[in-house]
């Protein structure tokens, strides 16, 4: 983790998670570190209380970590290490985070977005910025990225052409839709959208633009 107000951010991520009876190897997927580490926190949670009462505020969190010092993370590989070449590769041509992430899951990474980030981060000497996740229910939302996905060969033309990938994510069970398309077209924008209900077979009732998406 980056800097301490990261670190105070994704520890009040993690017990709130606690707190809705996720399992560790869940949480250590999705925050993109190891199970040893989950369970270590999930014991200075218990041991504070936090467990048993109301999420607490960030401030808190931070004066209790103070305090106790809880076991902190000896930074294992990431994993997104053995993805370095490819992800310095789309870097480089300028690929956006989200598109990334759908990318290497097609190469079979199964880290989280947020392993991506800290990695690219890490590797591109920047602060990080600081995320709240937003609790929906089912069908509610879904946030859509559109964004530079690099150059890919187009089986029509036999040529390499610039390629922009489509993401669709349901906020409340993080399943998604890919697709990648070698036009900004505003037909090719509302097929996309029609494709994707078409597979989550239904809608939601909103659809939030991510800041990345451009059109």
């Amino acid at each position: 983790m980056a800097g301490r107000r990261k670190d105070v951010l994704d520890i009040r991520e993690i017990v709130r998670r606690f707190g809705l009876g996720e399992r560790d190897r869940r949480i250590a997927r999705d925050m993109g570190t190891s199970r040893n580490t989950i369970a270590k926190y999930r014991e200075w949670a218990a041991r504070e209380g936090f467990l048993e009462a109301e999420l607490p505020a960030p401030g808190v969190i931070e004066e209790r970590l103070k305090a106790a010092r809880p076991p902190r993370e000896p930074g294992p590989a990431s994993s997104v290490e053995p993805f370095r070449a490819f992800v310095v590769e789309k870097r480089e041509a300028g690929v956006e985070l989200r598109a990334l992430h759908a990318l290497l899951g097609e190469k079979g990474f199964e880290g989280s977005y947020s392993a991506l980030r800290r990695f690219v981060w890490r590797l591109e000497d920047k602060s990080p910025e600081t995320f709240l996740r937003i609790e929906t229910a089912p069908g509610e939302e879904a946030q859509v990225d559109f964004g530079y996905a690099g150059l890919f060969h187009d089986p029509l033309t036999k040529r390499m052409r610039k390629t922009w990938i489509f993401v669709m994510t349901l906020s409340y069970s993080r399943h998604q839709y890919v697709e990648l398309v070698f036009d900004q077209k505003v037909e090719t924008w509302v097929e996309l959208h029609v494709r994707a209900f078409e597979w989550f077979d239904g809608v939601v009732k909103r659809v939030i633009l991510m800041p990345e998406t451009t059109t």
